[in-house]
């Protein structure tokens, strides 16, 4: 985090300025909670849901004087969750990780209310000459990104996937990070 961190405090404080006001929100792959205090600061409640059981169980701990945020294990294409039932839907630094990425953002579109917000800051690898370089180099010893992004190609995958996309900002650093907002159009 120290030497690839940089972007994370200011993709953070856009995260909680897209999700502020907002009822019900579902982060996904929350890991160790580097998003979920912002935004439970600013919404009604927050779902914070992570595939790995260690990681719950750690996010579990971290968010335990958080009333409005509840912690479980959930698989991001197979969310836990009616359709429709929610008002945000924040996926911080996972797209660039996920095999399937239309199934993915199908996924999250689907536990959105129409018109919901999705909130997408990712690292993009493919963003400059250095972050390309470094990001190949990273594979090399075991990083597991399966794609890599720029902030035009991430843009498109979410319009794509049925998103009308707000704002898109790119926040330097050695891995820049994307940080798109976007509506659910209508339709499932």
């Amino acid at each position: 985090m120290r030497l690839l961190g940089g972007p994370i405090p200011r993709a953070v404080a856009c995260t909680q300025a897209g999700v502020r006001g907002k009822g019900r929100v579902l982060e996904v792959a929350a890991g160790t909670g580097l998003f979920t205090r912002a935004i439970a600061s600013v919404a009604r409640e927050v779902v914070a849901t992570d595939y790995a059981e260690a990681m719950v169980e750690l996010l579990k701990a971290r968010v335990a004087d958080l009333p409005n945020v509840r912690v479980q294990q959930a698989d991001l294409y197979a969310l836990p969750t009616e359709p429709g039932s929610f008002d945000a839907v924040v996926a911080a630094n996972v797209l660039h990780l996920v095999p399937d990425l239309g199934g993915a953002l199908a996924s999250l579109k689907s536990a959105l209310v129409p018109g919901g917000t999705l909130i997408a800051p990712t690292y993009c690898h493919d963003q400059t000459r250095l972050s390309r370089t470094i990001s190949r180099v990273a594979h090399r010893f075991g990083f597991p990104s399966h794609r890599r992004f720029d902030d035009r190609s991430l843009t498109a995958a979410v319009e794509r996937a049925g998103f009308r996309v707000l704002r898109r900002d790119v926040i330097d650093g050695l891995f820049p990070i994307a940080f798109v907002e976007a509506v659910r159009e209508d339709g499932p």
